[in-house]
């Protein structure tokens, strides 16, 4: 049979959506990691990570589901629920790739007047204090601050990452969305395929 037909079609979906299910299981496994050895003391981003993690898992079943049994309506609502993915993603991966210093550092001071616990953190990590100043009367968790002269602000420590950084997640996000919007065709292909080994007449 030639691949575009039934079996090659469901075999493709198959393997996309176990990829899906391999992601979404190293998402979860590295955000319990880095919460369990303390690489990150946050909770609000442990629990964004491994949020991100069950939602492409059950994403994944659905359409690993749909497309093992044939199923219309699984099949449906999985291609639904891609194509929105796909548009979000796209679209941030879009703008991650666009935003400039300006921007990216507007962006990070708002991030950093979120959560304290989320300061300490990039404190300890990046070895420096403050934002944009060093409060020389105040507690910084960082190596530097026994020799507060020493330290730099977090901002421009941060600024060394943040355009890497965001390059990288729009690269990834934008290579996943490529993936999804092949999941939407294939899915699309699929459902208008009729199971060979089915009822001619029958339409599953």
């Amino acid at each position: 049979m030639v691949c575009g037909g039934f079996v090659c079609t469901k075999n493709a979906l198959s393997a996309l959506n176990v990829v899906y299910v391999m992601v979404s299981l190293l998402l979860i496994g590295v955000a319990a990691w880095g919460k369990w050895f303390g690489l990150v003391s946050s909770i609000s981003v442990v629990a964004a990570v491994i949020g991100v993690g069950v939602f492409l898992l059950l994403v994944a079943f659905v359409g690993l589901c749909g497309a093992l049994k044939h199923q219309q309506v699984l099949l449906f609502f999985y291609m639904v629920i891609l194509f929105t993915v796909f548009v979000l993603q796209f679209s941030i991966s879009c703008a991650c790739l666009a935003i400039n210093k300006d921007q990216q550092n507007k962006l990070l001071e708002v991030g950093w007047n979120k959560s304290e616990v989320t300061q300490k953190d990039v404190e300890k990590t990046l070895n420096c204090c403050g934002f944009s100043s060093v409060d020389y009367n105040g507690s910084c968790p960082a190596e530097c601050f026994a020799n507060p002269q020493t330290c730099d602000t977090c901002s421009t420590a941060l600024q060394k990452y943040a355009g890497e950084v965001l390059r990288f997640v729009g690269g990834i996000g934008l290579f996943f969305s490529f993936t999804e919007i092949l999941g939407v065709w294939l899915t699309h292909k699929y459902r208008n395929l009729k199971d060979p080994r089915s009822n001619p007449g029958a339409f599953l």
